[in-house]
């Protein structure tokens, strides 16, 4: 039968050993050595070739549907159940949810063909990659945590944005604590890191941003607020209390470990609390450590050294009087002292020249509660006065507080919206006038 064949590479290859082994040129052994193939598949290639000539070596199943085809009704299933439940979830997450909670068999490829064939999901197009020089892990877990606040809608509009704070082990990459907090505070970073204290103990070091939190960010050496502390910010005097290194990041690519696991919390965890339902942050805070569990059970690797670098909390570790906001003050000659544009007057039995000029501690603690120390000993005092505190806002939080301002006051922040007053001339104004304009010759 006159006509064409195609055929691949390997089968063009068998055709010209099959003619050496009918012209007894080389023997079956040999042959079976040169494609790879038992004595005895040689065998059965050398009979088809005999009766049907090169279109016995094509391959049988070519042209036809595979035995391993995947079940057309399984994949729109799949996709029905994406629609419905998983829309906006990638192809690796939502396949993950498929399998889990469905028992969906075939790869996270197949279905992500299928969801841009739907139109669910598109490709994304790659990005040029600035190349960064990659930093090894530390041995041990607990020699460098990660710490970051991410501002974001983790509750989508079931409630008002928060801020997730992160705790990731650099050894590891395990999420060590996850905790939703309203803002990205010093307050709000002290209860973090007492309840991460007495979970696990003291780490090594803290690798941070650059953020006024974590360290002084003016020249001003000799102001209040950092005379204070000896130029370190208030969670800096705590860390160098405890023995816990603070190192602050001159780029976002240099603690990249934290920064990337942001955006993965930011895809799945907001997932994971839709699909829960939960609408506030203390009930999603009881649910974190379920989820800190399952993320480092997929994501968490073994350290290069087993042993934990964490250190156990010393006798002198108060965290009560070390997690909490601590600034000195002097008293003026009528036992009076400025804290947060309030006036305190100290009161005391023993004569006021005995504690003129005297250096008292301010410490105030997460609930605003203000406390008066003099060697150690607490002070009575009163409120004289109390003055309007202007409220400073960090850039990570300014476009939320702006939204909160708008939304309260219903007018645009600071006039920004106002339009400007257009003048108008009357009508016998000079620049109404018209003049004729008349060429002299001198």
């Amino acid at each position: 039968m006159k006509g064409y064949l195609t055929m691949s590479q390997k089968e063009t290859n068998r055709l010209a050993i099959m003619e050496q082994i009918l012209t007894k040129t080389i023997r079956q052994r040999k042959a079976a050595e040169i494609l790879g193939l038992s004595i005895r598949q040689v065998i059965r290639l050398k009979k088809r070739y005999r009766k049907e000539g090169a279109s016995g070596l094509v391959h049988q199943g070519r042209g036809r549907p595979s035995n391993h085809r995947l079940n057309e009704q399984l994949v729109t299933e799949a996709i029905k159940t994406v629609r419905e439940k998983y829309w906006d979830f990638g192809p690796t997450l939502a396949w993950e949810k498929l399998k889990k909670d469905h028992g969906v068999s075939f790869s996270v490829e197949t279905l992500r063909k299928a969801m841009i064939a739907h139109g669910i999901w598109q490709s994304k197009r790659r990005t040029r990659i600035r190349l960064h020089q990659m930093r090894p892990r530390r041995n041990r877990k607990g020699e460098l945590v990660q710490i970051d606040g991410s501002p974001h809608a983790w509750l989508e509009n079931r409630a008002s944005v928060c801020c997730l704070l992160v705790f990731i082990d650099d050894a590891t990459g395990e999420l060590l604590h996850l905790r939703l907090a309203p803002v990205e505070s010093t307050d709000n970073y002290f209860e973090a890191v007492r309840t991460y204290l007495k979970t696990y103990g003291k780490p090594l070091a803290f690798y941070s941003d650059r953020h006024n939190i974590f360290r002084v960010n003016t020249n001003r050496s000799g102001s209040s607020s950092t005379a204070d502390t000896n130029g370190l910010s208030q969670f800096g005097r705590a860390m160098d209390e405890l023995g816990i290194k603070l190192i602050c990041a001159n780029s976002p690519q240099a603690k990249g470990r934290v920064e990337r696991s942001n955006q993965t919390l930011q895809d799945r965890l907001v997932k994971e609390l839709r699909l829960r339902k939960i609408d506030t942050m203390k009930k999603a805070n009881l649910y974190l450590p379920e989820f800190q569990k399952e993320f480092n059970r997929q994501f968490g690797v073994k350290p290069r050294n087993e042993e934990d670098a964490h250190r156990p909390l010393l006798p002198s570790d108060n965290l009560d009087q070390i997690l909490i906001r601590r600034y000195q003050r002097l008293l003026s000659k009528n036992l009076e002292l400025q804290y947060r544009n309030q006036t305190y007057q100290v009161q005391t039995p023993r004569p006021s020249y005995a504690l003129r000029k005297a250096p008292v501690l301010v410490t105030e603690s997460p609930n605003g509660k203000v406390r008066l120390y003099y060697h150690g000993q607490k002070l009575s005092y009163r409120v004289l006065s109390m003055t309007p505190e202007a409220q400073i806002v960090d850039t990570k939080n300014l476009n939320l507080c702006v939204d909160r301002i708008m939304t309260e006051t219903k007018k645009p922040f600071l006039g920004a919206l106002v339009k400007k007053k257009i003048y108008h001339p009357s009508a016998n104004h000079p620049w109404r006038q018209t003049y004729n304009h008349t060429l002299t010759n001198y």
